[in-house]
């Protein structure tokens, strides 16, 4: 598993500053009220981390970089597809109607290419992280819409944490932004993706990796340990 890629470009400015620490301290009391080791807590390691985890070295058996390419080479596209959503299923980030708007949305070869193509640029590919997550928008957007939307915050961000923990976190938005608000954080977050709401994500992120690292048990091994705590933040799976 990667380790976390250095995010202290991410924690500049007065967002990053303006965090209530009385908020962080609660934060932290309610996830040791289900897992008092923190982020080495067996039973954490096994309900909240274990799947996601697992999730990835599937990825990274099935589509890590060279095999994700001999599959575009092949014109492999609907296979892609099919991994993909395979993976994502063992961690059931993705509510089953989101799932199945983007089977609908890539039915056709042409945006089942669309999709693959885009998706390898996204988290291989050269390029500025704006670039290519704007360029990820945009192909999901154009994708056709059949019953339920496919550019959705949950699609557009969650084979990102799937395939790249190190750099990527999923963004589940009425539970990240609960957690954000118990945390101190100012998050600016509108429905339509964009890469400004991504970046105030990934702020977040930085500060809650910043402010864990300094407990003990809370060192954040990539983006899965940081996307559970916000979880036991602002699910209601976890009520205090």
């Amino acid at each position: 598993m990667a380790r976390l890629a250095p995010l202290s470009p991410y924690v500049t400015g007065p967002r990053a500053n303006n965090v209530n620490f009385l908020g962080a301290s609660r934060c932290r009391q309610k996830f040791m009220l289900y897992y008092p080791d923190g982020f080495n807590d067996e039973v954490y390691l096994i309900a909240e981390r274990g799947v996601k985890e697992r999730a990835n070295l599937e990825w990274n058996c099935e589509l890590n970089a060279p095999a994700f390419r001999r599959l575009l080479a092949r014109g492999e596209h609907e296979r892609i597809v099919e991994l993909a959503l395979r993976v994502e299923n063992r961690c059931n980030l993705l509510f089953s109607f989101e799932r199945m708007a983007l089977r609908d949305a890539v039915k056709e070869p042409a945006d089942s290419r669309l999709f693959a193509n885009a998706l390898y640029s996204f988290l291989y590919g050269r390029g500025s992280p704006q670039r290519k997550f704007e360029s990820w928008i945009a192909a999901l957007g154009a994708l056709p819409r059949r019953k339920s939307r496919v550019l959705t915050w949950p699609l557009v961000t969650v084979f990102g944490q799937i395939a790249r923990p190190d750099l990527h976190l999923f963004l589940k938005p009425r539970v990240t932004r609960a957690a954000a608000r118990l945390y101190g954080y100012d998050f600016e977050y509108h429905a339509e993706p964009s890469w400004p709401v991504y970046r105030g994500l990934q702020t977040f992120a930085a500060i809650l990796q910043r402010d864990l690292d300094r407990k003990p048990n809370f060192r954040a091994r990539d983006m899965i340990d940081i996307q559970s705590f916000i979880w036991v933040q602002g699910s209601a799976e976890y009520v205090r």
